[in-house]
């Protein structure tokens, strides 16, 4: 919704060059348009103080205060003038301070009584909470008595999203310059929903969020706001799914006594109720001659795999190939061999001791030798092979399929959009696409990051899965926790079992990334510990004597492979390892697992990491070792993972801390954020109803020849670099 053609109009037209070169440097605004979806934050109201007790440090922060004494101090013999000015607002005080020259004008307009806002940032001096050279504004003055009446008595004061060099009633004051020009905002929803729904207009909503008169206008502005948001996003969506279904597909279904039987029959377990419900929605689809798109998410240790095997299995039933995208070479290997364990002789179709109905299962990765990426190259394009599990390699221009019917992609999140596309383009149709992510994702997310992809859901762990326990190990505050931490693991692998240790770089400074430095790491000062510093000091320290190794992503393929090969057959007691095994990795044998530095992990990737240990029917442990300060956000996020085991439960939290960011261009668009009233979270009844009505008009009206002004806010949202994202998703 951020650019509508009426209001393409750049600022400095209005506002002046300086203002708008400002505004677009430091808040990413270039036209009218932008300024007027520039909302308030919040709105300090004249009858009440804004808690000064609660004021985060070195933040940029717009107060309403009141002024209770100011002083001028001299120093330096006399030579030097501060001026201090304690503001009030009933909860709590502060001091402002000014020094030079600069102190004349705030001591005449700063007298006792005087109500102002301020806008500077929080410091710390002596022990107390400042702010320096502040920027202020009186709430009183300047204008006549009644123009003051007007402008604060009962009025809702906006408070914006500022900068340094623009403080907010600045920006106020720009809004009002073009706050008339609301009424040619060209308003995106059809007359008959906003009416339907009893809302009011876009102008309207526009102009009470800026300039409420009571906290039911900007109540109205927000629910109308908000829609827009949703409602534009949804038709999107909803029009890339309609899209889909007029596309051609080569229906595929399961033959009746073929290699999806024979796989059955052979399983030693019976699939969980989870696994059929979610089968049959799969296999519905693949019945259908249109491409299936659907994401298949579920808790790690679900048994997602063994899913969208069963669906390769009924693609190759019917003739066709299927073709597995894994983010990593580990991870496709790693598929690889579960894949070929599981289906045995029938994995080995064409060979000798191979099964009648079997299939071949071959692997194709960047780092193979020739003659073996020959044949599994000659393998793909004769139709030998029913199945190919792969990295990138699979995408490149030389792999050509002899019928390409069933994409599946591993950790979606980790893939570009254009490698999606281009390994879909490979199919003489489209083939049908399933995206399996092991992060769950909170229900409004999946409506609007995946909304294009039917939503299946595993949530039930297979029998014989142990529950994994989980403690943060405050390793800075009590250093015997730690000593204890090791202790556990030997513990576990005189007991006969394995453990992880997973650190957040792999050491040897050369080829590491610069990272950008947070607030945490400049107060602790010290780079993220390393696979290689860590498993020197553990080898020779609390896990001496104990078959220990190393994995990370530097090593060679082939090393990489023998050593999750042994740990695999039990020959390695201990793996320290970076994120390489964060996904997929399967070792029922691995009981502990020790996160270094497990603040500089995100929550879902903990999550994920967690998920490698508990995998048989010996119960897992989990130790977060941080040495971050215990009332700090990074221990708070550490309590948070060791206090469940929902990963839904995680995955909101995750969100809520780091907020949506865009959920169109999810960080392969490179666009700024489209969502500034919505909260995917907490608007799940909006989204929910939005994706009703968006489905309902594209249905009646796929190009949207009867609704030009939703058209102008499609092509506002879909800028080139979005609608890309939107065809290649």
């Amino acid at each position: 919704m951020e650019r509508v053609p009426a209001l393409d109009e750049p600022l400095k037209k209005t506002l002046g060059a300086a203002t708008a070169k400002v505004m677009a440097e430091h808040l990413d605004l270039h036209t009218l348009g932008d300024l007027l979806h520039h909302y308030p934050r919040r709105y300090a109201e004249r009858g009440e103080l804004t808690a000064l007790s609660e004021l985060p440090l070195d933040e940029h922060v717009t107060v309403v205060a009141q002024v209770a004494d100011a002083r001028i101090h001299t120093f330096n013999q006399g030579r030097g003038r501060r001026l201090e000015v304690t503001i009030t607002d009933g909860s709590g005080r502060l001091q402002l301070v000014f020094f030079g020259k600069g102190v004349h004008k705030p001591l005449g307009d700063l007298l006792p009584g005087t109500r102002a806002m301020f806008a500077g940032k929080v410091s710390v001096f002596n022990r107390k909470l400042q702010l320096s050279h502040p920027a202020y504004e009186p709430l009183t003055g300047g204008a006549s008595a009644a123009d003051a009446v007007d402008a604060f008595a009962g009025r809702l004061i906006p408070i914006y999203p500022a900068c340094k060099q623009l403080e907010s009633w600045k920006i106020s004051k720009a809004v009002d310059a073009v706050l008339d020009r609301a009424v040619d905002a060209a308003d995106p929803l059809p007359p008959a929903l906003r009416e339907g729904r009893g809302m009011t207009t876009l102008p309207d909503a526009l102009r009470k969020i800026h300039r409420p008169r009571t906290k039911a206008d900007i109540a109205e502005a927000r629910e109308r706001l908000k829609w827009d948001e949703a409602f534009v996003l949804q038709v999107a969506l909803a029009r890339r799914r309609f899209a889909d279904t007029q596309l051609p597909a080569a229906a595929r279904r399961p033959v009746p006594g073929g290699l999806l039987d024979a796989f059955d029959a052979k399983l030693p377990f019976t699939l969980t109720e989870g696994q059929q419900s979610v089968s049959k929605e799969i296999f519905d689809d693949l019945a259908t001659e249109h491409p299936m798109h659907r994401l298949l998410q579920g808790e790690v240790g679900s048994g997602k795999t063994l899913v969208a095997l069963r669906a390769m299995l009924a693609v190759v039933d019917a003739g066709g190939q299927a073709a597995m995208l894994a983010p990593t070479e580990v991870l496709a290997q790693q598929h690889h061999r579960s894949i070929t364990e599981m289906m045995g002789e029938l994995a080995e179709g064409g060979m000798l001791g191979g099964a009648e109905q079997g299939t071949k299962v071959v692997l194709l990765t960047g780092s193979m030798g020739a003659s073996a990426r020959r044949q599994a190259l000659l393998d793909l394009v004769t139709g030998e092979a029913g199945i190919v599990i792969g990295t990138h390699a699979l995408i490149e221009d030389k792999v050509q399929f002899h019928d390409l019917g069933l994409v599946v992609v591993d950790e979606q999140h980790r893939f570009g959009v254009e490698q999606r596309d281009a390994l879909r383009s490979k199919g003489k149709q489209p083939p049908h696409l399933l995206v399996m992510t092991a992060t769950p994702i909170p229900r409004t997310v999946a409506m609007t990051v995946f909304g294009d992809l039917e939503t299946s859901v595993l949530d039930q762990l297979p029998a014989g899965r142990s529950p994994i326990a989980s403690h943060v190990v405050p390793a800075a505050d009590k250093p015997h926790f730690l000593t204890r931490a090791w202790e556990r693991v030997r513990e576990e692998v005189e007991n006969g079992h394995q453990g992880y240790v997973v650190c957040p770089r792999i050491g040897d400074a050369e080829d590491e990334k610069p990272r950008k430095k947070s607030v945490e790491d400049e107060a602790e000062k010290r780079p993220p510990l390393a696979v290689l510093d860590v498993a020197d000091q553990l080898a020779k320290g609390p896990l001496s004597g104990l078959r220990v190794e190393v994995l990370h992503g530097r090593m060679q393929p082939d090393d990489k492979d023998d050593v999750m090969r042994r740990f695999a057959a039990g020959d390695v007691d201990v793996l320290l390892a970076t994120t390489v095994i964060e996904v997929g990795v399967n070792v029922p044998n691995a009981t502990a697992m020790v996160i270094m530095d497990a603040d500089r992990f995100g929550v879902s990737q903990l999550h994920q990491l967690r998920g490698r240990v508990g995998r048989g029917s010996a119960p897992g442990l989990c130790l977060l070792v941080t040495e971050m300060p215990e009332a700090g956000p990074a221990r708070q996020r550490l309590t948070a993972v060791a206090s469940t085991l929902d990963g839904f439960e995680l995955s909101r939290i995750d969100l809520e801390q780091r907020r949506e960011g865009d959920v169109l261009g999810q960080a392969q668009s490179g666009v700024r954020s489209s969502l500034r009233m919505l909260a995917v979270i907490d608007d799940e009844e909006v989204i929910a109803a939005a994706r009703e009505e968006a489905v309902a008009v594209v249905a009646a009206d796929p190009e949207l020849e009867q609704l030009p002004e939703l058209r102008i806010a499609l092509d506002a949202l879909l800028d080139k670099e979005r609608e890309q994202y939107l065809d290649k998703g």
